[in-house]
């Protein structure tokens, strides 16, 4: 299978990341373990998660979502065998939030107890901070790197400005640069096209975009508002249910027809064409589509289908 680089680190991936998001919300323990087994069974690696994963969530605290990879890794004894990517900075609790050294450094070995490792392959800033010099928050992402607890940073929600500015401090004071973006990117949702993706690209910075599948709008569950009661993301989905999400889902069932393929699967091999991205992150409440989401790396969109969605992004530019 083919692999890609986490931006000039020397981590490759297979071209998909498991978001960990569900892990101890909509999804148990023997869930995810079954989620897990057939992730790595299949040949991928890259699972994404975060510290603040799920405090949204009735009765968590955060770190749901960590502690159980942290006991599917003990179990399964396979820590080599994957690239663990977390987050830090959203807020945990009381004075617990941003990217200080003094919460970073607290964060990184709750993080790493949870997760029952002793390194961290990709460490991500979830939030920009402008409470906190950048300088401060480089130098001690560098410092983890030189301890061994980290191998490399990444950036999550970082305006392009931001993140060339912290490129620039990097490579001023020879820090540990971000090797990776995480933002927001769908075939709804292309933002990111105008700046970030452009200097993602000329930088040698990978993407691992998250809402891939536009929580789940791109799947084509939810098609009226009737159908957003189906899950509990539901309530999240009725923004997409517009001219421009219904025109989307149109061309997405003609090519999924073509290839005989879910919206799902369709939607994530274009995110997998597209420049910078390294793996789109997708998250899955069981085996079966779990191993739908997979296809999409078998999934080789040709000239014409690809030519659909550059129509839908004028059309939706002109609308």
């Amino acid at each position: 299978m083919e692999k890609r680089s986490l931006g000039k680190s020397e981590i490759r991936v297979s071209p998909f990341a498991l978001g960990g998001n569900v892990f101890g919300w909509t999804v148990d323990r023997s869930g995810a373990f079954e989620i897990l087994d057939e992730f790595t069974k299949a040949g991928f690696q890259l699972i994404d998660t975060a510290d603040v994963y799920s405090t949204w969530a009735p009765g968590n605290v955060g770190g749901e979502s960590e502690t159980l990879i942290g006991e599917w890794l003990r179990k399964r004894n396979n820590r080599q065998d994957v690239v663990i990517a977390t987050k830090v900075g959203k807020p945990m609790g009381p004075g617990k939030t941003g990217l200080s050294q003094k919460y970073i450094r607290q964060a990184v070995e709750d993080s790493l107890k949870r997760l029952q490792t002793d390194y961290i392959d990709l460490y991500q800033s979830h939030d920009d901070d402008p409470q906190t010099p950048m300088e401060e928050t480089l130098e001690t992402f560098t410092s983890l790197i030189k301890e061994g607890k980290i191998r490399a940073i990444g950036a999550s929600n970082f305006s392009a400005e931001r993140l060339a500015r912290a490129l620039e401090i990097s490579k001023t004071n020879g820090y540990a640069r971000y090797e990776t973006l995480q933002p927001p990117y769908n075939l709804y949702d292309r933002s990111i096209e105008t700046d970030l993706q452009p200097l993602c690209v000329k930088e040698g910075i990978g993407i691992i975009s998250y809402y891939s599948l536009a929580s789940g709008f791109l799947t084509g569950k939810y098609r009226t508002d009737a159908d957003l009661k189906k899950s509990v993301r539901g309530r999240g989905i009725g923004k997409y249910l517009d001219e421009k999400g219904k025109r989307i889902l149109n061309a997405l069932d003609e090519v999924s027809a073509k290839y005989q393929a879910s919206p799902a699967s369709i939607a994530l091999a274009w995110l997998m064409n597209r420049p910078a991205v390294v793996a789109p992150i997708a998250s899955a409440t069981s085996v079966a589509q779990l191993q739908d989401l997979l296809k999409a790396v078998e999934i080789k969109l040709d000239a014409e289908s690809l030519r659909i969605w550059s129509m839908e992004e004028k059309a939706a530019q002109v609308s």
